[in-house]
């Protein structure tokens, strides 16, 4: 796979501010890459970089090799937090013509646009105004305007805020559709079990440098291994005492046991095992939400 979006070194300053300071990363075809950060620390100034809106004073940033043009204009797609179709305009009429200012024909984006609609089973809203739906709705057909064009790059940003469960699980199967057929996909959150699900690598910023990157999974091995969850078939007693445990919380077989060292597991294992059949026992590893905490949260303390 080859890197479709690249920043490289990325700088940006507001006056004596630093707003993103030397960023680096690259999104590949077919991957959906998480940007992380608190509020302030760089994200949203970067995505704007990236989106052509605000320009990096030092460093690269370029698409399949090329920098930002009205040629790479019409690969991007982009999904913003805020909801920015007009109110008073029908969706079909506003989705076509936002496809065709991408260059998109309109035949191939009325196609495109009844695709998604029956995908969202939103076939009704076809001839509505956007005030007329309601907020899920709306954020539904903001992320039709940002695909219909079919986009090599896609920049979502808070995708599934305000959605109910259902609608959040309609979107993700979507995103994961376009992450199928070949899309780099930039998604920022603040929610980290979304990104533990969607992606395989991130940049999480700080105070606006990175402060952790690389693939999750060989990142969660970094971290410690602080809980142990225990189900048992019958209550077992004392496990507080022993070395290494911290604190044991739960009901009479189920327990989650918070450890500060690995090597208490083998012997809370072993006094579960004296006093009652195990059925499930899980040295955790840490959540990205625990990372985060510790990377980013210790730091502002």
């Amino acid at each position: 796979m080859t890197e479709r979006l690249i920043l490289r070194d990325v700088l940006k300053r507001y006056g004596e501010k630093t707003a993103v300071d030397r960023i680096s990363f690259g999104v590949q075809e077919g991957e959906i890459y998480g940007l992380l950060g608190a509020n302030g620390a760089g994200k949203t100034t970067t995505m704007r970089m990236v989106l052509g809106l605000i320009y990096p004073d030092e460093g690269t940033i370029t698409y399949g090799g090329r920098p930002y043009g009205s040629e790479v204009q019409r690969l991007v797609g982009y999904l913003p937090e805020e909801r920015g179709l007009y109110p008073k305009v029908k969706v079909s009429e506003q989705i076509v013509y936002l496809a065709k200012l991408r260059g998109m024909s309109g035949t191939d984006a009325e196609q495109n646009l009844k695709y998604w609609m029956k995908k969202f089973d939103a076939e009704e809203y076809y001839d509505k105004r956007i005030e007329e739906l309601s907020k899920g709705n709306q954020q539904k057909m903001g992320f039709i305007a940002a695909v219909v064009h079919r986009p090599q790059i896609l920049i979502l940003d808070e995708a599934f805020s305000g959605l109910d469960p259902v609608n959040v699980e309609l979107l993700k199967l979507a995103v994961k559709e376009l992450r199928d057929q070949g899309a780099s996909i930039l998604f920022s959150t603040h929610r980290m079990e979304h990104v533990e699900e969607l992606c395989r690598n991130l940049t999480i910023l700080d105070r606006s440098k990175t402060v952790l990157q690389g693939d999750i999974r060989e990142i969660k091995k970094g971290f410690p291994r602080e809980q142990i969850l225990l189900k048992t078939s019958g209550a077992v007693a004392g496990l507080e005492n022993i070395p290494g445990v911290t604190g044991v919380e739960g009901d009479p077989e189920s327990y989650l046991i918070r450890i500060s060292d690995e090597a208490a597991a083998v012997p809370v294992l072993t006094e579960a095992m004296r006093q009652s059949e195990v059925r499930h026992f899980e040295v955790k590893e840490p959540t990205l939400n625990q990372i985060f905490i510790r990377s980013v949260g210790e730091r502002h303390e």
